[in-house]
């Protein structure tokens, strides 16, 4: 998948001949040129269908992987002479009996031992995020060889790989906004032990090899024994000894829930999607359906994806656009969401039962959760690691959460169809579609923290929902973040976005941190209009529409100069996009954006 340049090529080889083995990825059998070019000519010579990874078929196909579904429909389709072999280290009882079903009857199991002695388990219940970052750098350098931190989140994996590197611990991140070139050169950091520690999602999953692991520790807990065995099972493949630690953290419900919520699209948002689709005669693309239907494009594209996967499928692609069959959606499809969607549940539950087991017990109940034999597991080889950090480290971690601030980018493009109600007022005629003009785009921003994120997070979350005031010691962190950031051309001055729900929040904040800067202060916006809070709003089409012709200028207090331009939170960054124009259209220099905080995910 990561090599489309030669893909004519190779098909060229494998169609005449010249191929013995062809690696493909499942999403490459939903491809039709793909399988009327290559999968189809060869077919009656294929000899061996191989499936690696096969859990994926069962396990994670609906929510990860959802082109493994094809692998059956592709074995079926070949020559009843054709071997297929399916391998996976992870598989109960359960996956089996989904394999069985899938594969077929026939399928000769053989199954090895589940128990790894050279892997010494261990679980550390750390709620808050400061504690967490202390353990690691505590306790890192002290264990032998490199390892791999799993954290559930990108953003978390860039904070844990910045903050250990700030402790003089060799540590990168990796995930799957890294591009390609940048995560094998990480993975090869790895096997070359350049690199203490790889911080990463489980993006660095199925495939990677380094047999001389010496730890895997996840800063959060996975959603099910299956993942985390086949994570922490990375470690001590071919040494005597390692470590697999799952710490427990207080936000990892809550991100599973959201990943268990999401996996599935529901009634109501297939209803709509199907709706806006079948009203076109010609069909809609996917940021036409956005246009339509007030979901995220994640959401959009996850629900279209499961979708056309259906046996008969209700949509079908058409170039770019996606039109209705004549197929209903079966009742099945939502049979199985529901099953799965409990049994994400169950194994939620259960790897909280996981972390309450007592020291030397785990390995024994992952075989037990895994089908296996749990008999004469031996005792952990190496001792149990410490539980808590010193108070000193901990101290450092809070204040290393309290001085990382987020860089965010501007918007450089109106959203799909301009913005009307502007338009419609005489402000704006063909400026507001297309690409943003650079003299009318805000300049790259930052934020002082994540809401509700441990560090500053909690104090903007009691500031603007509790005491209705944002505090003093937020004031001068923000003065820090610009004296660090230094953007240049110097702001000359300072304004706010303004709200009418709490109209004096923000103003009296920026009032505060114009004066701590040195720099005046000019009410220079105004709310024209109440509308919905943008966090109501799902994807970007309908954001900017939210704040389309809500925003305006009040005459005579745009001073000429770059300016400050400080909201409380960022999410879709359409305000800010909106209140940078205005601002640059009416004389001011260069707009920087500075937020409190980030909202909990960007659309």
């Amino acid at each position: 998948s990561s090599n489309p340049t030669e893909w004519a090529a190779v098909a060229q080889e494998v169609v005449r001949g010249n191929v013995d083995i062809l690696l493909i990825s499942p999403e490459r059998l939903g491809n039709e040129e793909f399988q009327r070019t290559v999968l189809g000519p060869i077919a009656p010579k294929i000899s061996l269908l191989v499936i690696d990874e096969a859990h994926c078929i069962s396990d994670w196909g609906h929510d990860f992987r959802p082109h493994y579904r094809l692998i059956e429909r592709t074995a079926k389709s070949l020559p009843p002479n054709v071997r297929l072999l399916a391998t996976t280290a992870t598989a109960n009882d359960r996956v089996m009996a989904d394999l069985h079903s899938i594969l077929g009857d026939n399928l000769v199991v053989s199954r090895g031992d589940l128990a790894r002695p050279s892997l010494t388990l261990q679980a550390i219940r750390i709620p808050d995020q400061a504690g967490r970052l202390a353990w690691l750098a505590d306790t890192i350098p002290g264990i032998e060889g490199s390892g791999i931190v799993y954290t559930l989140t990108v953003r978390d994996a860039d904070l844990v790989a910045r903050w250990l590197r700030s402790k003089g611990i060799d540590a990168a991140a990796y995930h799957g906004g890294l591009d390609d070139d940048k995560r094998v050169d990480r993975e090869d950091q790895l096997l070359r032990n350049e690199l203490k520690v790889l911080v990463a999602t489980p993006a660095l999953g199925m495939g990677y090899d380094k047999p001389d692991l010496a730890f895997v520790i996840h800063y959060q807990m996975p959603g099910s024994v299956v993942h985390y065995y086949q994570q922490v099972g990375r470690a001590g493949r071919a040494i005597d000894s390692a470590y697999g630690v799952l710490l427990s953290g207080s936000e990892e419900t809550e991100i599973l829930d959201y990943f268990i919520e999401s996996a599935f699209p529901s009634r109501d948002e297939v209803k709509r999607i199907l709706d806006v689709i079948e009203r076109s005669e010609t069909g809609l693309s996917i940021p036409k359906i956005m246009a339509g239907v007030d979901l995220t494009k994640s959401r959009i594209e996850k629900a279209i994806a499961l979708l056309a996967l259906e046996s008969p499928a209700p949509i079908v692609k058409d170039g770019t656009r996606w039109q209705l069959t004549a197929a209903p959606l079966a009742e099945s499809f939502w049979d199985r969401a529901e099953r799965l969607t409990a049994l994400r549940r169950e194994e939620q539950a259960e790897m909280r039962d996981y972390i309450a087991c007592p020291f030397g017990e785990q390995m024994r109940f992952l075989i037990r959760a895994l089908d296996g034999d749990a008999a004469g597991i031996p005792s952990p080889l190496l001792p149990p690691l410490a539980e808590a950090a010193s108070e000193a480290t901990v101290q450092e971690a809070i204040d290393f959460l309290k001085r990382t601030n987020l860089p965010f980018e501007a918007r450089k493009r109106w959203p799909d169809g301009g913005l009307p109600r502007y338009q419609r007022a005489g402000m704006a005629t063909g400026e507001v579609n297309g690409t943003i003009e650079a003299n009318r785009r805000a300049r790259d921003g930052r934020a002082l923290c994540t809401l509700g994120d441990a560090g500053w997070g909690e104090k903007v979350r009691v500031g603007k929902h509790r005491d209705g005031r944002f505090g003093d010691d937020l004031v001068a962190a923000c003065v820090r973040l610009v004296k660090e950031w230094n953007p240049q051309p110097a702001p000359q001055w300072v304004t706010s976005v303004p709200s009418l729900r709490h109209p004096q929040l923000v103003p009296d904040f920026a009032a505060r941190l114009a004066k701590a800067l040195g720099l005046p202060f000019s009410p220079a916006l105004e709310k024209t209009e109440p509308r919905p809070e943008q966090k109501a709003m799902s994807n970007s089409t309908f954001q900017a529409r939210n704040v389309d012709g809500s925003l305006g200028i009040v005459p005579g207090n745009v001073p000429s100069g770059p300016v400050l331009l400080v909201d409380d939170i960022v999410g879709s960054r359409w305000t800010l996009t909106v209140a940078a124009w205005l601002l640059r259209r009416h004389g001011s220099g260069e707009v920087w954006p500075l937020a409190l905080s980030m909202a909990g995910s960007e659309t």
